[in-house]
């Protein structure tokens, strides 16, 4: 998605105005949908849920909410796409070399994060998914707010 968004589809999908709404509409319904899915997720911490994901599943889970994410998109393309465009030549694929890499390091901080949390037997983790099912449908508001 980075280099998409240097490569310029950032200026595509910002002059074409009907897009953008297109996408926020979709990225509000998603994270809507993210929301009650984990205000729902039943863990108890101890490894005993019967609703657990395989190792497969989680990829393709986490790919679906990287990649298929409306938000995440206008993200990438309104702040790193915009943001590229002041560079040029090797300037341009440092930036972008930078981008891949601080993300990679932030997605494996969160996987450190989750997997820390997972150990975690004093049933914290249904908490953590109210606060965050919150702050998703807070996501969504926002996004609703802007699209008005």
């Amino acid at each position: 998605m980075i280099i998409l968004a240097v490569m310029g589809v950032s200026v595509l999908i910002l002059t074409v105005g009907y897009f953008k709404y297109i996408l926020l509409l979709i990225g509000i319904i998603f994270l809507i949908y993210m929301g009650i899915v984990t205000w729902r997720s039943q863990d108890d911490g101890n490894g005993t849920n019967p609703d657990r994901m395989t190792a497969k599943k989680q990829v393709l889970f986490a790919c679906s909410v990287s990649l298929l994410n409306p938000h995440a998109i206008l993200d990438t393309i309104g702040v790193i796409g915009a943001s590229s465009i002041q560079y040029h030549g090797s300037d341009k694929f440092w930036f972008t070399f930078a981008g891949i890499l601080v993300s990679l390091l932030w997605f494996i901080t969160l996987a450190i994060a989750g997997g820390l949390l997972k150990k975690l037997k004093s049933g914290v983790i249904p908490v953590f998914n109210k606060i965050s099912a919150l702050i998703i449908w807070g996501s969504a508001i926002y996004l609703v707010i802007n699209f008005l």
